[in-house]
Order: structure tokens, then sequence, then C-alpha cells
């Protein structure tokens, strides 16, 4: 498996993985602690935060470890890849996430696919996802733009750990993740009908963040910006690998 491919299918797996990570600490964090919604949006945080921090770093010198379609957007938006790339990795985020979920469930011993029924569509809610999309693409962004790569896994994680506490939706932030929660039924999940507003606000955000990437850093270059969280070299290029220890 060699280029493209190979990025697509790390945005696959790691896609896959993260949604099993959100929902899965989600439901082991209900049955842990079934009458502190307090403490199951902790545990569920917390797992989310290391669990996200540690999949950057596998899949992050493959593809980018993107995982999210709004990521990828502004990624190609500000020139550090092509639009056609683009198109093949949002489908494989979507389709990973929507993998994870089933995942999830199945490792839990519930129904493979269980439509979700938490409402969460709201005003509050969806400025909730423009805010947490938009905090998490400058995150992103900016360490990229100011050439502190390395330290993007640790950031992405930490900001998403924050985000689940102090915005109202607990940043999904994520169309891919906003999709692939709406098939499992439990703390984690999002109704189908609530998705589109979640989906909509998180496209707002990365529109907003791109905005103000431009103000923020306006004598960047594109090629400045190739990569969106972790470079993704060829693999087959012994110098282009990230250097050990």
């Amino acid at each position: 498996m060699r280029g493209t491919s190979r990025k697509v299918f790390a945005e696959f797996l790691g896609s896959l993985l993260l949604a099993a990570l959100v929902i899965g600490s989600g439901i082991a964090a209900q049955r842990l602690s079934p009458d502190d919604v307090g403490l199951q949006l902790l545990e569920n945080a917390a797992a989310t935060a290391v669990g996200l921090f540690a999949l950057i770093l596998v899949f992050g010198p493959v593809s980018g470890g993107h995982f999210n379609p709004v990521v990828s957007l502004v990624d190609a938006a500000l020139g550090g890849m092509s639009w056609r790339e683009v198109l093949a990795y949002v489908p494989a985020q979507i389709a990973g996430c929507a993998a994870g979920a089933v995942l999830a469930n199945v490792m839990f011993e519930l129904d493979p696919v269980s439509i979700s029924t938490t409402q969460r569509a709201s005003v509050a809610h969806g400025l909730a996802e423009v805010v947490a999309t938009l905090g998490l693409v400058l995150v992103i962004f900016a360490l990229v733009r100011t050439g502190r790569v390395e330290r993007a896994p640790a950031a992405v994680g930490a900001y998403i750990g924050a985000a689940y506490w102090f915005t109202s939706s607990t940043s999904f932030a994520n169309p891919a993740i906003t999709i692939g929660r709406m098939f499992s039924d439990t703390f984690a999940g999002i109704a189908p009908s609530s998705a589109p507003a979640f989906v909509l606000a998180q496209l707002v955000g990365g529109a907003a963040a791109i905005l103000l990437l431009r103000v923020l850093y306006p004598d960047t270059t594109p090629t400045q910006a190739a990569d969106a969280v972790l470079p993704h070299p060829d693999l087959d290029d012994p110098a282009s690998r990230p250097a050990a220890g």
C-alpha cells in the first residue's frame, strides 16, 4: 500500500479507533458511575483526551492524523493538502467513525447498531460547537504555522479534554464523529435529528478559524502550513522519517 491509499487507510483506522474510544469510554463511564453524570463526563473526557493524544502520535506520521473533515478542509484551504486528497479523506473519516461506533457497541455486548435518541440541537449547543471547532482548528494550525508541530498531539488532546467541560455541547467539534455517534444510543450518542445542526456549526467554526488564522499569521506561506497535525512524510524515504528520540 503506497501513497494516498496508505494515508486514506490511516484516516479510516484512526477515525474508527477514535469513535470506539469516545463511545466506548462513554459506555464504560455510564456503567461504572450510573448515578453521577458529572463523574461520567469526567471519565469520558479523560479517556478521550489521552486516547486522542496516542492516536495522533500513531497515525500522524502517515496521514497527518486528522480524523476530522473540518481539519482536512481547513488544511486544503490553507494550501497544505490537495482537494483531491480531501475528497478521499472525508469518506474514510466518516466510514471509520461509523465503524468505530459499531465496534464500541459490540465490545460492550450491545446491539451493533442502536440509533441514538439523545436530542442535543439547541441554539446554545450550536454556538458551543462553533466555539469548540474554532478552538480546535486554531490550536492545530497555530502550532503548525509557528513551527511547533511536535506539540500538537498533546495540545489537541488537552484542548478536547478541556472543551468537554467548557462547552455546553461537550465538544464534538468533528462532523465524522458526530455522524458516528448517531449509531450508539448510549452516553456519547446524538440523535440523527440533532446531527445536521452540529455539522453545520462545526463547518462554520472551521470557516471562522481560517479567517482568524489569516489575521493572526498573515505572513505564513502555504508551504509552511503543509501538515495539519503532524507531518505525513513518504515513509518509504528514510530521509523523511521522524528522528527517533
